[in-house]
């Protein structure tokens, strides 16, 4: 077929530009020749050529109709939308012969394509109601489900998508509406419905190139209904068909997670080697074996995952919660210089949350290590953090006035603690702040050694 394109080229163009080459043919019937000839053969930007005259030049040619629909399809095919809706709209006031409601449904097609959802749905639903028998109606009920999922009438979009797989289950669109359906009942979580349907695609269409999208939704819904074994089964079957599909690494963080949560010691340990030895190594996998390895009760393994993935990726988001991770597990067994050294990586974080809950545990690290001028620093910028949680906030200025205090700056570490005092959600925390604000407001008060009072 292809080394005959170029003779079937400069044929239609011969046709195009040559009137005296076909006699037998009038002008119109020449150039809707041309254009349904190059629009069968893909030559789309030639068929829209032909027509475009015909449509400009012959504005009374009975055969306009069929000329403005022909028209109106490849622009569309060639992504000039706006202009094939024109096309459309025009065809209205001179319906095509055979299949009035045929304009109508490519209108909505372009209206779709726009993005105006509304108005694509009327256009389907038009055409569905007129005539369920129309030879457009199947390509309509699906469009007008889509639509319905557009405009958030997942209910709708349900009963359109069953009428097409009721009314036509060997029509080309058959298994694309039975995907959308199973997806919108699994969302709708009537998994009851929506397995069976998943299930009955893998047998029915097995080389569809929906398959790996519709193993995850089926390891996804059983996952999410209780079927936690057979879920991580049906996820781990899409990620070695779909490895570098858009939805694997979702899949694979949903099979850590379900086994972090329901696994056996067993495979949660083969689990953590598979993570481990990931080819290519990612963040999530590195982070996800320092999760479960901290599950397994093996904090030199969970160490080593998230060490080698602060090595492997320093500048990854997940790099710097697993900094923060191994800056916890550092201060809980008072390894005071170590929690220091990773909070101050993991405080490098975008993440406002994050960050803030890194400097943090920086400056209490700070403090334990007498280093007070860093640890004023640490709890400082917490402050400027924008929306930290406020248990966090006053957890930093008590902390701010500690370090004040030791670097003997009385009356800020005052200030932070009455104000710790004054406006802490935790009432223990307001306690204490209260005590130590009394403290250094004696330490004031009171003169110093061989002086007097002011």
């Amino acid at each position: 077929m292809m080394h005959r394109l170029p003779i079937l080229t400069a044929s239609l163009v011969l046709l195009l530009a040559a009137p005296g080459a076909a006699p037998a043919l009038d002008e119109p019937e020449r150039l809707r020749l041309v254009g349904e000839r190059a629009f069968a053969d893909g030559l789309h930007t030639v068929a829209r050529r032909a027509l475009e005259r015909l449509v400009a030049e012959h504005p009374n040619d009975p055969g306009l109709p069929a000329a403005l629909l022909l028209l109106g399809r490849v622009r569309l095919t060639l992504g000039d939308t706006e202009s094939a809706l024109e096309a459309f709209r025009r065809l209205q006031t001179q319906p095509a012969p055979g299949s009035p409601l045929e304009g109508r449904f490519w209108e909505a097609e372009a209206l779709f394509r726009l993005g105006r959802f509304a108005e694509a749905r009327a256009g389907y639903e038009m055409v569905v109601r007129q005539d369920a028998a129309s030879p457009v109606a199947a390509d309509a009920f699906y469009g007008l489900g889509l639509s319905e999922l557009e405009v958030r009438r997942p209910e709708a979009g349900v009963a359109a998508f069953r009428e097409l797989i009721a009314a036509w289950p060997e029509h080309r669109l058959a298994p694309s509406a039975t995907f959308y359906l199973a997806r919108t009942l699994t969302e709708l979580k009537r998994f009851d419905e929506a397995l069976p349907l998943l299930a009955a695609f893998l047998t029915k269409y097995p080389n569809h190139k929906l398959v790996p999208d519709v193993l995850y939704l089926l390891g996804w819904a059983r996952v999410t209904a209780g079927d936690a074994r057979q879920g991580v089964a049906d996820l781990r079957a899409f990620v070695a068909a779909a490895p570098n599909h858009d939805l694997a690494p979702a899949a694979r963080r949903m099979i850590t997670e379900t086994l972090a949560k329901y696994g056996d010691r067993t495979e949660l340990q083969d689990t953590y080697k598979a993570l481990m030895e990931q080819t290519p190594p990612t963040p999530e996998a590195l982070y996800d074996a320092g999760a479960i390895a901290g599950r397994l009760g093996s904090p030199k393994d969970q160490e080593a995952a998230w060490k080698r993935l602060r090595k492997e990726f320093p500048d990854d988001p997940i790099a710097q919660r697993a900094a923060l991770d191994l800056a916890n597990a550092a201060f809980k067994r008072k390894d005071w210089k170590e929690a220091a050294a990773q909070a101050q990586a993991a405080a490098k974080s975008d993440e406002e949350s994050l960050k803030a809950e890194a400097l943090l545990m920086q400056g209490e690290s700070e403090l334990k290590l007498n280093r007070f001028s860093a640890a004023a620093k640490a709890f400082e910028a917490v402050g400027a953090v924008g929306n930290v949680e406020a248990g966090a906030r006053y957890r930093a200025l008590a902390g701010l006035g500690l370090a004040r205090e030791q670097l003997k700056d009385l009356r800020a570490a005052l200030a932070a603690y009455e104000a710790v005092a004054n406006k802490s959600p935790d009432a223990t925390l307001r306690d204490w702040a209260r005590a130590r604000a009394a403290v250094i407001k004696s330490r004031l008060q009171k003169p110093p050694a061989g002086g007097k009072r002011g």
